[in-house]
Protein backbone atom coordinates (compact mmCIF):
# COMPACT_ATOMS: atom_id res chain seq x y z
CA UNK A 1 0.00 0.00 0.00
CA UNK A 2 1.82 3.33 -1.05
CA UNK A 3 0.28 6.77 -0.02
CA UNK A 4 1.52 10.18 -1.27
CA UNK A 5 1.06 13.55 1.07
CA UNK A 6 0.80 16.35 -1.76
CA UNK A 7 1.20 19.92 -0.55
CA UNK A 8 0.48 22.14 -3.27
CA UNK A 9 2.87 25.76 -2.97
CA UNK A 10 -0.57 27.92 -3.28
CA UNK A 11 -0.49 31.03 -3.75
CA UNK A 12 -1.82 32.81 -0.37
CA UNK A 13 -4.48 34.64 -2.84
CA UNK A 14 -5.67 31.54 -4.85
CA UNK A 15 -6.62 28.80 -2.04
CA UNK A 16 -9.74 28.46 -4.24
CA UNK A 17 -7.53 26.46 -6.38
CA UNK A 18 -7.54 23.17 -3.81
CA UNK A 19 -11.13 21.87 -4.80
CA UNK A 20 -9.74 21.83 -8.49
CA UNK A 21 -6.41 20.18 -7.69
CA UNK A 22 -7.94 17.43 -5.10
CA UNK A 23 -10.34 16.54 -8.48
CA UNK A 24 -7.15 16.22 -10.41
CA UNK A 25 -6.01 13.17 -7.66
CA UNK A 26 -9.23 11.90 -7.96
CA UNK A 27 -8.48 11.17 -11.42
CA UNK A 28 -5.71 8.81 -10.40
CA UNK A 29 -7.80 7.55 -7.49
CA UNK A 30 -11.13 8.15 -5.60
CA UNK A 31 -9.37 7.54 -1.94
CA UNK A 32 -8.57 11.03 -1.48
CA UNK A 33 -8.51 12.99 1.96
CA UNK A 34 -8.70 16.99 1.75
CA UNK A 35 -6.13 18.62 4.11
CA UNK A 36 -6.56 22.26 4.18
CA UNK A 37 -5.64 24.76 3.50
CA UNK A 38 -3.24 23.46 0.62
CA UNK A 39 -2.67 19.55 0.85
CA UNK A 40 -4.00 16.43 0.58
CA UNK A 41 -3.49 12.42 0.70
CA UNK A 42 -4.12 10.13 -1.80
CA UNK A 43 -4.07 5.90 -1.53
CA UNK A 44 -2.57 4.75 -5.20
CA UNK A 45 -3.21 1.43 -4.04
CA UNK A 46 -5.27 0.47 -7.15
CA UNK A 47 -3.68 3.23 -9.23
CA UNK A 48 -0.29 1.58 -9.21
CA UNK A 49 -1.85 -1.97 -10.81
CA UNK A 50 -4.55 0.12 -13.22
CA UNK A 51 -1.82 2.57 -14.66
CA UNK A 52 0.70 0.03 -14.40
CA UNK A 53 3.22 3.01 -12.57
CA UNK A 54 4.67 2.76 -9.10
CA UNK A 55 3.41 5.73 -6.77
CA UNK A 56 6.66 7.95 -7.13
CA UNK A 57 6.34 7.85 -11.46
CA UNK A 58 2.37 9.01 -10.59
CA UNK A 59 3.78 11.22 -8.05
CA UNK A 60 5.79 13.18 -11.36
CA UNK A 61 2.61 12.82 -13.35
CA UNK A 62 0.82 14.41 -11.27
CA UNK A 63 3.58 17.18 -10.50
CA UNK A 64 3.24 18.09 -13.95
CA UNK A 65 -0.78 18.03 -14.61
CA UNK A 66 -0.91 20.49 -11.43
CA UNK A 67 2.48 22.68 -13.58
CA UNK A 68 0.17 22.38 -16.68
CA UNK A 69 -3.47 22.60 -15.58
CA UNK A 70 -3.30 24.70 -12.61
CA UNK A 71 0.48 26.84 -13.13
CA UNK A 72 1.20 25.71 -9.17
CA UNK A 73 3.96 22.87 -7.57
CA UNK A 74 3.80 20.84 -5.28
CA UNK A 75 5.91 19.04 -2.96
CA UNK A 76 5.27 15.44 -2.61
CA UNK A 77 6.09 12.74 0.21
CA UNK A 78 5.86 8.74 -0.60
CA UNK A 79 5.31 6.04 2.01
CA UNK A 80 3.54 2.47 2.81
CA UNK A 81 1.19 4.48 5.10
CA UNK A 82 -0.57 8.38 6.11
CA UNK A 83 2.17 9.04 8.55
CA UNK A 84 5.10 7.66 7.14
CA UNK A 85 3.83 9.80 3.77
CA UNK A 86 3.80 12.80 6.24
CA UNK A 87 7.07 12.51 7.29
CA UNK A 88 8.72 11.94 4.01
CA UNK A 89 6.52 15.44 3.07
CA UNK A 90 8.73 17.29 5.69
CA UNK A 91 12.35 16.17 3.50
CA UNK A 92 10.39 16.97 -0.02
CA UNK A 93 10.90 20.13 -1.82
CA UNK A 94 8.59 21.77 -4.67
CA UNK A 95 9.55 19.48 -7.93
CA UNK A 96 10.53 16.47 -5.26
CA UNK A 97 9.48 13.13 -3.98
CA UNK A 98 10.38 11.80 -0.86
CA UNK A 99 10.08 8.13 -1.02
CA UNK A 100 9.75 5.96 2.30
CA UNK A 101 10.90 2.65 1.48
CA UNK A 102 8.53 -0.39 2.12
CA UNK A 103 10.75 -2.99 4.29
CA UNK A 104 10.78 -2.86 7.46
CA UNK A 105 14.77 -2.06 7.81
CA UNK A 106 14.45 0.42 5.40
CA UNK A 107 12.19 2.63 7.17
CA UNK A 108 13.73 2.19 10.35
CA UNK A 109 16.87 3.40 8.58
CA UNK A 110 14.49 6.53 7.55
CA UNK A 111 13.04 6.87 10.65
CA UNK A 112 16.28 6.54 12.68
CA UNK A 113 17.85 10.30 12.85
CA UNK A 114 15.12 12.25 12.22
CA UNK A 115 13.89 14.65 15.69
CA UNK A 116 11.36 13.10 17.14
CA UNK A 117 8.57 16.65 16.49
CA UNK A 118 8.25 14.88 12.97
CA UNK A 119 5.36 12.69 14.44
CA UNK A 120 2.27 13.40 13.07
CA UNK A 121 0.73 13.83 16.95
CA UNK A 122 3.89 14.77 19.39
CA UNK A 123 3.65 18.51 19.87
CA UNK A 124 6.15 20.89 21.86
CA UNK A 125 5.63 20.03 25.20
CA UNK A 126 5.39 16.38 24.35
CA UNK A 127 8.96 16.46 22.26
CA UNK A 128 10.35 18.55 24.84
CA UNK A 129 10.07 16.11 27.09
CA UNK A 130 11.30 12.92 25.43
CA UNK A 131 14.23 15.15 24.83
CA UNK A 132 15.38 16.00 28.07
CA UNK A 133 15.42 12.38 28.89
CA UNK A 134 17.84 11.89 25.89
CA UNK A 135 14.81 10.76 23.58
CA UNK A 136 15.89 13.00 20.51
CA UNK A 137 15.67 10.58 17.60
CA UNK A 138 13.06 8.29 16.57
CA UNK A 139 15.77 6.00 16.58
CA UNK A 140 16.10 6.23 19.89
CA UNK A 141 12.82 6.27 20.82
CA UNK A 142 11.87 3.36 18.88
CA UNK A 143 14.95 1.22 21.37
CA UNK A 144 13.55 2.70 24.23
CA UNK A 145 11.09 0.43 26.47
CA UNK A 146 7.30 0.58 26.16
CA UNK A 147 6.99 1.03 30.22
CA UNK A 148 9.85 4.35 29.90
CA UNK A 149 7.77 5.86 27.22
CA UNK A 150 4.38 5.20 29.12
CA UNK A 151 6.07 6.75 32.58
CA UNK A 152 6.53 10.06 30.42
CA UNK A 153 4.14 10.49 28.54
CA UNK A 154 1.20 8.19 29.89
CA UNK A 155 -0.11 4.82 29.13
CA UNK A 156 -2.03 5.33 25.61
CA UNK A 157 0.26 7.97 24.34
CA UNK A 158 3.39 5.79 24.95
CA UNK A 159 2.25 2.65 23.52
CA UNK A 160 1.53 4.96 20.40
CA UNK A 161 4.48 6.91 20.03
CA UNK A 162 6.66 2.86 20.39
CA UNK A 163 4.50 1.94 17.64
CA UNK A 164 5.10 5.07 15.25
CA UNK A 165 8.44 5.82 16.06
CA UNK A 166 9.05 2.13 15.26
CA UNK A 167 7.34 2.80 11.32
CA UNK A 168 4.16 0.98 12.55
CA UNK A 169 1.37 3.17 10.55
CA UNK A 170 -2.28 2.09 11.89
CA UNK A 171 -3.82 5.14 9.78
CA UNK A 172 -5.58 5.33 6.69
CA UNK A 173 -6.81 8.32 4.15
CA UNK A 174 -10.52 8.54 4.70
CA UNK A 175 -11.91 10.32 1.71
CA UNK A 176 -13.96 14.02 2.49
CA UNK A 177 -14.45 16.95 0.78
CA UNK A 178 -13.46 20.03 1.74
CA UNK A 179 -15.73 21.29 4.74
CA UNK A 180 -17.22 24.83 4.39
CA UNK A 181 -14.87 28.00 5.76
CA UNK A 182 -13.86 30.98 5.58
CA UNK A 183 -10.11 32.12 5.87
CA UNK A 184 -8.05 35.53 6.70
CA UNK A 185 -4.29 35.79 6.08
CA UNK A 186 -2.22 38.68 7.72
CA UNK A 187 0.90 38.83 5.32
CA UNK A 188 4.06 40.83 6.56
CA UNK A 189 5.77 43.36 4.65
CA UNK A 190 8.98 42.14 5.83
CA UNK A 191 10.05 38.54 7.23
CA UNK A 192 8.63 39.23 11.01
CA UNK A 193 10.37 38.38 14.10
CA UNK A 194 8.35 40.24 17.09
CA UNK A 195 6.09 37.90 18.67
CA UNK A 196 4.18 41.48 19.63
CA UNK A 197 3.40 41.74 15.94
CA UNK A 198 2.53 38.07 15.20
CA UNK A 199 -0.03 38.47 18.03
CA UNK A 200 -1.65 41.87 16.71
CA UNK A 201 -2.06 40.32 12.90
CA UNK A 202 -3.62 37.46 14.64
CA UNK A 203 -5.85 39.45 16.82
CA UNK A 204 -6.86 41.25 13.64
CA UNK A 205 -7.64 37.59 11.73
CA UNK A 206 -9.45 36.76 14.73
CA UNK A 207 -11.78 39.67 14.67
CA UNK A 208 -12.49 39.78 11.02
CA UNK A 209 -13.17 36.33 10.99
CA UNK A 210 -15.58 36.92 14.21
CA UNK A 211 -17.04 40.05 11.94
CA UNK A 212 -17.49 37.82 8.88
CA UNK A 213 -19.59 34.39 10.52
CA UNK A 214 -21.92 36.59 12.37
CA UNK A 215 -22.53 38.70 9.30
CA UNK A 216 -23.72 35.43 7.42
CA UNK A 217 -25.26 33.74 10.98
CA UNK A 218 -22.57 31.19 11.28
CA UNK A 219 -20.36 30.03 13.70
CA UNK A 220 -17.41 27.49 13.49
CA UNK A 221 -16.67 24.33 15.42
CA UNK A 222 -12.64 24.35 14.82
CA UNK A 223 -10.15 26.56 14.21
CA UNK A 224 -6.84 26.42 11.75
CA UNK A 225 -3.66 28.39 12.52
CA UNK A 226 -1.31 28.18 9.55
CA UNK A 227 2.36 29.99 10.16
CA UNK A 228 4.84 30.60 6.77
CA UNK A 229 8.11 31.10 7.56
CA UNK A 230 10.69 32.93 5.16
CA UNK A 231 12.28 29.54 4.03
CA UNK A 232 8.66 28.67 2.12
CA UNK A 233 8.06 26.29 5.14
CA UNK A 234 4.53 25.94 6.84
CA UNK A 235 2.95 24.95 10.19
CA UNK A 236 -0.47 24.10 10.76
CA UNK A 237 -2.69 23.42 13.63
CA UNK A 238 -5.99 22.96 14.06
CA UNK A 239 -8.01 23.08 16.78
CA UNK A 240 -11.81 22.23 18.37
CA UNK A 241 -13.30 24.75 19.68
CA UNK A 242 -15.39 23.94 23.31
CA UNK A 243 -18.54 25.10 21.94
CA UNK A 244 -19.63 26.32 17.95
CA UNK A 245 -18.73 30.35 18.12
CA UNK A 246 -18.56 33.58 16.03
CA UNK A 247 -17.51 35.18 19.30
CA UNK A 248 -14.53 36.98 18.20
CA UNK A 249 -12.65 36.99 21.74
CA UNK A 250 -13.29 32.93 22.29
CA UNK A 251 -11.48 33.08 18.24
CA UNK A 252 -8.63 35.47 19.48
CA UNK A 253 -8.11 33.09 23.03
CA UNK A 254 -7.90 30.08 20.67
CA UNK A 255 -5.34 31.55 18.07
CA UNK A 256 -3.09 33.00 20.71
CA UNK A 257 -2.95 29.32 22.59
CA UNK A 258 -2.10 27.59 19.27
CA UNK A 259 0.55 30.23 18.49
CA UNK A 260 1.90 29.91 21.83
CA UNK A 261 1.40 25.82 21.84
CA UNK A 262 4.41 26.03 18.87
CA UNK A 263 7.04 27.66 21.31
CA UNK A 264 8.56 29.36 17.85
CA UNK A 265 11.79 31.25 19.03
CA UNK A 266 12.72 33.99 16.82
CA UNK A 267 10.81 32.11 13.70
CA UNK A 268 11.22 34.47 10.52
CA UNK A 269 7.37 34.62 9.94
CA UNK A 270 6.27 35.79 6.38
CA UNK A 271 2.66 35.43 6.88
CA UNK A 272 0.32 33.91 9.76
CA UNK A 273 -3.42 32.15 8.20
CA UNK A 274 -6.40 31.69 10.29
CA UNK A 275 -9.43 29.34 9.13
CA UNK A 276 -12.72 28.89 10.68
CA UNK A 277 -14.27 25.04 9.67
CA UNK A 278 -17.10 23.14 9.85
CA UNK A 279 -19.58 26.42 9.86
CA UNK A 280 -23.25 25.81 10.82
CA UNK A 281 -26.31 27.73 11.29
CA UNK A 282 -25.86 30.23 14.41
CA UNK A 283 -29.37 29.76 15.49
CA UNK A 284 -28.84 25.71 16.00
CA UNK A 285 -25.23 26.12 17.71
CA UNK A 286 -25.92 25.36 21.89
CA UNK A 287 -24.94 28.51 23.82
CA UNK A 288 -23.04 27.24 27.48
CA UNK A 289 -24.58 30.17 29.59
CA UNK A 290 -21.87 31.41 31.83
CA UNK A 291 -23.13 33.97 34.35
CA UNK A 292 -19.83 36.07 33.42
CA UNK A 293 -21.14 40.10 33.87
CA UNK A 294 -17.60 40.48 31.94
CA UNK A 295 -18.55 37.82 28.80
CA UNK A 296 -22.42 39.11 28.37
CA UNK A 297 -20.94 42.78 27.95
CA UNK A 298 -18.20 42.12 25.32
CA UNK A 299 -20.80 40.13 23.58
CA UNK A 300 -23.18 43.57 23.52
CA UNK A 301 -20.25 45.38 22.71
CA UNK A 302 -19.46 43.15 19.61
CA UNK A 303 -23.11 43.42 18.80
CA UNK A 304 -23.19 47.41 18.74
CA UNK A 305 -19.75 47.69 16.80
CA UNK A 306 -21.33 45.00 14.07
CA UNK A 307 -24.18 47.53 13.62
CA UNK A 308 -21.42 50.17 13.58
CA UNK A 309 -19.19 48.14 10.88
CA UNK A 310 -22.46 47.65 8.96
CA UNK A 311 -22.83 51.32 8.39
CA UNK A 312 -19.88 52.83 8.56
CA UNK A 313 -17.61 49.96 7.17
CA UNK A 314 -15.04 47.45 8.49
CA UNK A 315 -12.34 49.35 9.56
CA UNK A 316 -14.82 51.84 11.60
CA UNK A 317 -14.68 50.00 15.16
CA UNK A 318 -11.61 47.88 16.13
CA UNK A 319 -9.82 46.65 19.39
CA UNK A 320 -7.20 49.06 20.69
CA UNK A 321 -4.07 47.30 20.47
CA UNK A 322 -4.39 47.60 16.42
CA UNK A 323 -5.41 50.68 16.73
CA UNK A 324 -2.15 51.99 18.20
Amino acid sequence: MTILCVRFQLPSADEAALPGLLGLLEEFTPVVEALPPDGALADLRGAERYFGRSAVELASVIRVRALALHGVDCAIGAGPGPMLARIALRAARPGLTCEVPEDPDGIAEFLADRAVGVLPGVGTATARTLCDYGLDTLGRVAGAPVSTLQRLVGAKAGRELHEKANGIDRGRVVPNGISRSLATERPFPLDELDPDRHRRALLSAAEELGTRLRAVDKVCRTLTLTVRYADRTATTRTRTLKEPTAHSAALTRTAYEMYDALGLQRARVRSLLLRAESLGPAEQASYQLTFDPADEKLRRIEEAADRVRAKFGAGAVMPGALAA
